[in-house]
């Protein structure tokens, strides 16, 4: 009977080790990495690319494609799990036009934005976002992908003084129906 109480005790104080462990592992600097909501939300940076984010995809929703247009880089590189690699600003709102336009709506998954400054260049926007058919019987869920969206502020290369997408990767990440 000694012997089983020694395990059980053994095996309780090995369980609160670790749990011990795991809340020191959890340092300021880790923690430090991914931002709250509250304190994303009262950055700058953050309100400055959120926004962008709303009014590109507020354009697409209503098939507004010169303001689509605007937001892309020339040179853009949009690379996608699916249809792999597509170049440049008139095929991507190209693709945008025959394959979003009127057909889904997309919806930014709440909670799920992360905006980070990139030193002398601009910002990289990672979100989830899912695309709905708003139009359609089904009304359902077409598909949700983890996006991450490199934009370039004014003075790097753009011309015209405003924000611009210059990379984009796009994947399922498993939760498309």
């Amino acid at each position: 009977m000694k012997s089983a109480s020694a395990s059980h005790k053994l095996l309780v104080a090995c369980l609160l080790g670790v749990s011990v462990l795991a809340v020191f592992a959890q340092s300021p600097k880790a923690a430090a990495k991914k931002p709250s909501v509250q304190k994303a939300a009262a950055d700058p940076l953050f309100q400055t690319i959120s926004a962008l984010d709303k009014q590109l995809f507020g354009a697409v929703d209503r098939c507004d494609m010169a303001k689509v247009e605007s937001f892309w880089a020339e040179g853009v590189e949009f690379y996608h799990d699916k249809d792999g690699l597509t170049v440049g600003r008139e095929k991507i709102v190209t693709s945008i036009k025959n394959n979003l336009c009127g057909k889904v709506k997309r919806e930014l998954v709440p909670g799920t934005l992360e905006v980070y400054p990139l030193n002398g260049y601009g910002a990289v926007e990672i979100g989830v976002h899912r695309f709905l058919h708003p139009w359609a019987q089904d009304h359902g869920v077409v598909g949700e992908a983890k996006f991450i969206h490199v934009w370039q502020k004014q003075g790097s290369k753009n011309k015209d003084g405003q924000w611009k997408i210059t990379r984009v990767i796009s994947y399922d990440h498993g939760t498309a129906k």
